[in-house]
């Protein structure tokens, strides 16, 4: 397994001034981070690529859908306009060298119909996600679709969901995703694991609280047992969140201090999933 940090901690858009943060979890023991694309130059990705590379760090990256980008909209334009936010994405990963792009890029983040998934969208992401296989082949990325919570979102709220749309893509270079944070409010039991196995191609490390890992209700005994009998053997990412990003800590409803320092956080967490083993 390769362990790594996702920088949304401290940022939604990683410059220069966070080098430093990177040669912090360098040091603590990280393998990787994870970078978020939701804006920026190539000149930033190629810079940032090549600050990682400097540093030995393998890099995983993240983002999102909007209702203006969303691929199972009913108007086509906005369908396409999610077609050209992915392949920006995608631009950006290459250009940082990224090998896995995570997140709910299936459907709009946040965004509910009052009903849920129809089997018209669920079509229309199928065809969406066909229409760029070539694309994110030719990139070197492979996507790994992350099912919410119903808080969240409605299209894809379950491992179950989430293998069922992936076979339907049935392209090697589409993958899912397993959250524990949503695992823990949607599974009942970690047995899905098992089940997505042949396409699981990313695992993201959150407590309950999106605080420290290890210190909340995660069953993370049944979670580290169903990735070991799985032989899963790609990247962990821890995933926090804090405060001290007043739009972020909104949309991810952090409404209170989790945690007194992000850098222990991350040692303490690191140091938790590498006992896991």
């Amino acid at each position: 397994m390769k362990f790594g940090m996702n920088l949304l901690l401290w940022t939604t858009h990683v410059a220069e001034a966070h080098y430093p943060v990177i040669a912090a979890l360098k040091k603590i023991g990280y393998d990787g981070v994870e970078i978020p694309v939701f804006e920026g130059s190539s000149q930033d990705y190629k810079a940032l690529g090549a600050m990682l590379r400097s540093e030995g760090l393998g890099v995983t990256a993240v983002s999102v859908m909007t209702a203006d980008t969303n691929p199972i909209s009913p108007d086509p334009k906005v369908r396409q306009a999610a077609r050209d936010r992915l392949l920006w994405v995608l631009e950006h990963c290459s250009e940082m060298g990224a090998d896995v792009l995570a997140g709910p890029l299936h459907s709009a983040l946040g965004v509910f119909s009052g009903v849920g998934p129809t089997g018209v969208e669920r079509q229309r992401g199928v065809e969406f996600f066909c229409d760029v296989a070539g694309d994110v082949r030719s990139s070197g990325v492979t996507l790994a679709l992350e099912y919410l919570n119903r808080f969240e979102n409605y299209f894809l709220t379950t491992a179950a969901d989430a293998l069922a749309f992936v076979d339907a893509v049935d392209q090697p270079e589409c993958g899912v995703m397993w959250d524990t944070f949503h695992a823990h409010i949607e599974e009942k039991s970690t047995a899905p694991l098992e089940t997505i196995r042949r396409r699981l191609s990313h695992v993201h490390i959150s407590e309950n609280d999106r605080g420290t890992p290890g210190t909340g209700q995660v069953h993370w005994k049944a979670t580290f047992a169903a990735l070991k009998k799985i032989n899963f053997d790609r990247w962990l990412v821890i995933e926090a969140f804090g405060r001290a990003l007043p739009d972020l800590a909104a949309a991810t409803r952090v409404w209170r201090d989790l945690f007194d320092d992000p850098y222990a956080l991350c040692e303490a967490g690191l140091k938790f999933v590498r006992a896991q083993r």
